[in-house]
């Protein structure tokens, strides 16, 4: 195969284009986009769909097509009634470190909106999935996730009443409940992480600000402290075009 000289690792090989040769005009119209965005970019507005219409001499449908894929690869976004050049993605490490230092590591502002606080009794399936007692009094804790005052995720984050007695009187919604933690001497010793690619629900939609449409990361996390007693159970989702994860990978 004819492999370009200039393939960016980590690319499309050959850019997409099958070695027939063959791609879709909207695939055609999508790679001169993205070469414009680069050109414009961070923050810069791109051209209307009439301008790119008429620049690409194709049909409006194809240049919205194009429009939709770079939305949905976080390369572009909306702004008001027009559409800018988006940022970098965020990496979030996969680690027990939080999404505040994530954030801050690159140089952005993390923050969260508290969307509620309730204790109810635990039940079955959380019990069995933490190794909390059913019926003990947990805490709920749901927040949207910030970046810049923009919304990018949403957390729910489960744990004992017991542990956390006074979770709803003396911790901050806005701050790191990581932080909080440590600040009480609970260290955290291990967790389960799975992710997997979803659509949020409509409710999750309108709390993040997004189509329901978008691709979504969710992250499950089963986290314990460091004698191995369960710490906190999280349901974490992430914009699927505004996030990536990182880790490092040794071979012991």
């Amino acid at each position: 195969m004819d492999y370009p000289n200039d393939q960016a690792p980590g690319a499309p090989v050959r850019d997409g284009i099958p070695e027939h040769g063959r791609i879709p005009k909207y695939y055609a119209v999508k790679a001169q986009i993205a070469a414009l965005v680069d050109e414009l970019g961070e923050g810069a507005v791109i051209p209307t769909e009439r301008d790119l219409t008429e620049r690409y001499a194709v049909a409006r449908e194809t240049v919205r097509q194009a429009l939709r894929e770079l939305l949905l690869e976080g390369r572009l976004r909306r702004q008001g009634r027009g559409t800018v050049v988006a940022g970098p993605k965020l990496e979030q490490p996969l680690s027990l470190a939080s999404y505040t230092e994530g954030v801050r590591r690159q140089g952005r502002t993390p923050g969260r909106s508290l969307v509620g606080l309730d204790r109810f009794p635990c039940p079955d399936a959380l019990a069995a999935e933490t190794g909390l007692t059913r019926g003990e009094p947990v805490w709920h804790l749901e927040r949207v996730l910030l970046a810049d005052e923009e919304r990018v995720g949403l957390e729910s984050t489960y744990v004992s009443v017991a542990r956390l007695p006074h979770l709803d009187t003396d911790f901050e919604p806005g701050s790191s409940f990581y932080g909080y933690l440590d600040a009480r001497g609970i260290r955290f010793g291990d967790a389960d992480e799975r992710i997997e690619t979803v659509l949020a629900t409509p409710r999750e939609a309108l709390l993040i600000g997004t189509p329901p449409a978008l691709p979504m990361l969710l992250i499950h996390r089963v986290s314990r402290d460091a004698e191995g007693q369960p710490l906190e159970r999280v349901r974490g989702l992430y914009r699927g075009d505004r996030f990536s994860f990182v880790t490092n990978l040794t071979n012991r």
